[in-house]
């Protein structure tokens, strides 16, 4: 039996997601192994502090793809993670095929300008990155000394470049995503972006061991293949990609159903055989999670207790996973529950990998509006499925206490405070508990919706994005998105849980930081790597 919607799609729950083997870039490094990709360092051409640009070459079973890397000198007081930087470290581009001269020198003109450069459909996704002022020099310096880094500081630092965006999708003139999406290696969500964030690990690591050479050359060693797996990609993220699950119900429904299906899937086991795989990944965690740090006076007591659950998890003696989950549900925190569905998915790829291929949407599917439908059948199914919002006070200050907003300067989504800030005329269409209950008290007891929406067009996304939930279960986040207790970290941690990430560090109620691919294989070690190794990505 999956889980009601009316349980996991709440924003504290959603809020403590943590990444599984259907995350997108599991996905990733299982095709790119099962369909044995090549991928080579086709051009390094920096100089001896490491500026200058690289290119690496990724051979799929159809397609050719490049990252093309491109490494500059930046004063540190240009250096930061806000999206208003104009400057980066690092910058990148995922190049469909093989760039010739002509095409590195217009990428290398445009790419690290990012938002401010001019692209083509040949480029698919755009990043940059900043280097770990902590941890990149220490690294090179160690290494050219003939000595390795301190494995507690990169385990607890985890990467050497942090990126602070990775755009796809038609963003600043790049190849809109209609442009690949029938390629099957793109087939799976967000799968260019997860290939160039891997590709990225591979060039950050290069980079330092090429700094390391330049230093010293007589002395100089590479990182050893265990620490090099333990440096991942760092990442920061913010507002800008708050409001992607609200704006894509069907998607969120595509992603929260795949994965809800497989942890039913194994509740419905008839034994647990695979019960010492589970243990094994049980053991893995703890030691992991051991590393796992933040200062937020939120997050931090939630690691506390999650490795307190996972103790009490580790005792529970061999038993029907119907039985362990209902356990865990009963005895544990959310994070604990959350993190136990993850454990419970692990072992059993064989049972659930085949998700992954229904996780994409045609959002098409979510455009059209039922006119035919009578206003009293609309009613019903906001009575049935939007209960939860009819009985919110939306007089209450606090209600209503935030709204969102398009920043003209950087025209990304923003989060006003309604008492204190201008601009709650520019209010965003994301506040659909408000605007459902709202709809409710206006819709006429008859007649038709073709016919309401003739007299009252404004009203034409909200009867839309009812009959939307009717239809995908899991399409609505069941929380009122405008109130004053609303945490957008929420929303934050659940998609890029669904990415794969780890190491969820709060820097606010508003952005974060994150691990992507730590402990993951290299495109050099994929086709040895084992199951485990893949595993571990996340």
């Amino acid at each position: 039996m999956m889980r009601p919607p009316a349980q996991v799609m709440r924003l504290d729950r959603m809020g403590a997601m943590h990444a599984t083997r259907l995350s997108f870039l599991r996905v990733l490094l299982r095709r790119a192994q099962r369909e044995r990709w090549e991928v080579a360092r086709s051009a390094w051409a920096l100089d001896a502090r490491g500026f200058g640009h690289a290119v690496y070459r990724v051979r799929t079973p159809r397609h050719t793809y490049s990252l093309v890397a491109f490494s500059q000198d930046l004063p540190p007081e240009r250096r930061t993670d806000r999206v208003i930087a104009e400057a980066w470290d690092t910058s990148y581009v995922l190049y469909d095929g093989v760039p010739d001269a002509a095409e590195i020198a217009r990428l290398a003109e445009n790419v690290p300008l990012q938002e401010a450069g001019r692209f083509t459909a040949r480029d698919l996704v755009l990043s940059r990155a900043n280097k770990s002022v902590r941890l990149f020099e220490n690294v090179a310096r160690t290494l050219a000394a003939g000595q390795q880094p301190d494995a507690g500081a990169v385990e607890d630092v985890g990467y050497l470049m942090r990126t602070t965006a990775v755009y796809g999708n038609g963003k600043f003139g790049i190849a809109d995503r209609a442009e690949i999406a029938d390629r099957p290696e793109f087939a799976a969500p967000f799968q260019a972006e997860m290939l160039t964030v891997w590709l990225i690990r591979a060039f950050t690591v290069d980079l330092v061991e090429h700094r390391a050479r330049a230093l010293a050359p007589a002395t100089a060693v590479r990182l050893a293949p265990d620490l090099r797996r333990r440096f991942g990609v760092g990442n920061a993220t913010g507002l800008g990609m708050a409001p992607f699950l609200v704006r894509h119900p069907l998607l969120l429904h595509r992603w929260m159903t795949a994965r809800e299906t497989a942890l039913a899937r194994v509740r419905a086991l008839p034994d647990s055989a695979a019960w010492p795989d589970f243990v094994r990944h049980l053991h893995a965690a703890r030691a992991a999670l051991a590393h796992w740090h933040t200062d937020d006076p939120v997050q931090a007591p939630h690691i506390v207790a999650l490795l307190g659950d996972l103790d009490q998890l580790a005792k529970q003696p061999r038993q029907s996973w119907e039985s362990l989950y209902r356990w865990a549900e009963s005895a544990l925190t959310l994070e604990g529950q959350e993190y136990t569905v993850s454990l419970l998915l692990e072992p059993h790829g064989a049972l659930v990998d085949d998700l992954c291929e229904t996780m994409s949407a045609d959002e098409r599917d979510a455009v059209a509006i039922d006119g035919r439908m009578e206003c009293a059948a609309l009613r019903a199914l906001i009575a049935r499925h939007y209960a939860w919002a009819l009985v919110l006070d939306f007089a209450a200050p606090a209600a209503t206490a935030r709204f969102w907003y398009v920043s003209a300067e950087k025209l990304e989504p923003r989060l006003g405070e309604r008492a204190e800030e201008r601009g709650a005329e520019l209010e965003q269409p994301l506040s659909f508990a408000r605007d459902v209950a709202r709809l409710f008290a206006e819709l006429p007891q008859s007649g038709s919706v073709a016919g309401f929406l003739m007299r009252t067009p404004a009203w034409r996304h909200v009867v839309r994005r009812v009959q939307v939930a009717a239809r995908y279960p899991y399409a609505e986040i069941r929380d009122n998105l405008i109130g004053a207790a609303m945490r957008p970290i929420d929303l934050l941690r659940c998609k890029l849980a669904m990415f794969g990430a780890a190491r969820f560090d709060p820097r606010s109620d508003r952005w974060l930081r994150i691990t992507l691919f730590q402990g993951a294989p290299f495109p050099d070690e994929l086709a040895a790597a084992a199951e485990d190794a893949l595993g571990r990505a996340a």
